[in-house]
């Protein structure tokens, strides 16, 4: 059985790495297989890198959920998903929903990315975090509260379209209990979203097990039939909502879920026959005057534990879908 090759120096440079896929990784999916060959890398750093198409596969992108097979040739773009320290910037706007001494919820905008993903990138979330709370990095720039350097204190992430309300951790004792609640379904985390009204339940579950999409690396994949289940070996998901308003053709829902994987809400009620508005992506109608799909983050609720008292920070719909819910019209030539 062959093992990982190196390629020889003067086939990479010394910003990039390249290996060839070995027999004991035959089939693997691709996150897999660079975690096991080049590991190193911690798995956000591979993810960042397969989303920025810092990897190429034989000289092109795969998403992370593809296969690799004996032979082929993995290169790395490291420079481009090093971890370095976000910028501080002390004047950005931020929206405070709830504020003490172990925690923060914060009111993204949408449009703003939650953290940088390039060395010296600013205008997202974490930039404006860094310049009004510094302890989220407390002995200086290489020491961080959370998962990684570029994204302190950030206890879960929003898609950069979906606004509304984001847990900040502001020391590390939270961070971890927070960590495990919501790994443990223990944040009450509630969306409100505008679909397609017409035939939509009052209420329902949408459990549909997801997977990375497997020609689309933009997008999840919701495994609708039992051989999607058998084939892609996707994760569980489960979304409860009931419809807070109908007005005109649309539906104004509050979904709630555990520990919402990616793309979660936009995959389960595509798969369902009711994209989100303005979510293009996943075949919803389009909107260009709210230019983004219409998905909002509405509350978070912890009961409390050891360190973290209980709270409940609520963060009111936005003005774009608050006026898309005022026009009776399904979309926009």
């Amino acid at each position: 059985m062959m093992d990982s090759l190196a390629l020889p120096k003067n086939a990479a440079s010394e910003a990039a790495r390249e290996v060839v896929v070995p027999e004991s990784l035959a089939g693997a999916r691709l996150d897999k297989a660079v975690a096991a060959l080049v590991p190193e890398l911690s798995r956000a750093r591979i993810k960042r890198a397969v989303e920025l198409g810092a990897v190429r596969v034989n000289g092109r992108r795969m998403a992370k959920g593809g296969n690799v097979v004996v032979g082929d040739v993995v290169r790395i773009d490291v420079a481009r998903v090093a971890d370095a320290a976000p910028l501080p910037v002390p004047d950005a706007p931020l929206r405070i929903a709830l504020e003490n001494e172990q925690v923060l919820v914060v009111d993204k905008p949408a449009g703003q990315p939650t953290a940088p993903l390039r060395p010296g990138e600013t205008g997202t979330l974490v930039n404006a975090l860094l310049g009004r709370y510094p302890e989220l990095t407390p002995q200086g720039p290489d020491s961080f509260i959370g998962h990684a350097l570029r994204e302190p204190g950030i206890v879960h992430r929003l898609d950069t379209e979906t606004s509304g309300a984001l847990l900040v951790a502001r020391t590390a004792p939270a961070f971890e209990e927070l960590r495990l609640a919501l790994k443990e379904g223990k944040l009450d985390k509630r969306y409100l979203l505008v679909c397609s009204e017409q035939g939509l339940p009052d209420e329902g579950t949408i459990d549909f097990p997801l997977t990375n999409h497997p020609k689309d690396q933009r997008r999840v994949y919701a495994c609708t039939h039992p051989r999607d289940v058998i084939r892609y070996d996707p994760r569980p998901a489960s979304t409860r909502y009931h419809v807070v308003q109908r007005a005109g053709v649309w539906a104004l829902v509050e979904a709630s879920v555990g520990k919402a994987l990616r793309h979660q809400l936009r995959a389960h009620f595509a798969a369902i026959g009711y994209p989100l508005a303005g979510d293009e992506l996943y075949g919803g109608s389009v909107i260009r005057a709210l230019g983004r799909q219409a998905l909002h983050a509405s509350r978070i609720t912890y009961r409390g534990g050891a360190v973290v008292s209980a709270f409940d920070a609520e963060v009111p719909l936005p003005k774009d879908i608050r006026i898309l819910l005022e026009n009776t019209a399904p979309h926009e030539a």
